[in-house]
C-alpha cells in the first residue's frame, strides 16, 4: 500500500487479503457499486478492509475505482469487498446497465409536436 521509489508496494497484495485468493462472492465485477452499510465497525478488522471502509464513507464507488484509490489490484479489492459484504458492513449493487438506444422516429415525432405547439 505504501510504495517504494520503484513503484512496487512494500506489502504484496495477497497479504492485504490475509492470503485469500478468491472472493466468497464471485459475482463482484469491476463496475459493481460499493457503499457502506452504516453498521458499527467490529473490532479487529484488517488494515486493508478499514482503508476500503474509509474510502466508502465518502459515498459510493465502483470496485475498480476503490482498487485504484487503494493502489491494490482489483482482484485483492474484490476479496476485501466480498468479506465486508459477508460481514454486513458493505452493500454491493450490480452495475447499472447502459441505457437502451433511443428510437430516432420517436425523437422526430416529439420534435415535430413541440414545433407544432410553438406555432399555435
Amino acid at each position: 500500500m505504501t510504495g517504494r521509489r520503484g513503484g512496487r508496494p512494500l506489502v504484496p497484495a495477497y497479504l492485504s487479503t490475509g492470503g485469500v485468493a478468491r472472493p466468497s462472492r464471485p459475482h463482484l465485477e469491476r463496475l459493481t457499486v460499493l457503499t457502506c452499510a452504516g453498521t458499527p465497525l467490529p473490532a479487529g478488522l484488517p488494515a486493508a478492509e478499514l482503508a476500503l471502509l474509509e474510502l466508502l464513507s465518502g459515498g459510493a464507488l465502483t470496485a475498480v475505482e476503490a482498487a485504484a484509490l487503494l493502489r491494490l489490484p482489483f482482484s485483492a479489492v474484490r476479496v476485501l469487498a466480498a468479506d465486508l459484504v459477508d460481514r454486513g458492513l458493505v452493500q454491493a449493487r450490480a452495475p447499472i446497465p447502459p441505457a437502451e438506444r433511443f428510437d430516432p422516429d420517436l425523437l422526430k415525432r416529439v420534435a415535430d409536436g413541440l414545433r407544432a405547439l410553438k406555432h399555435r
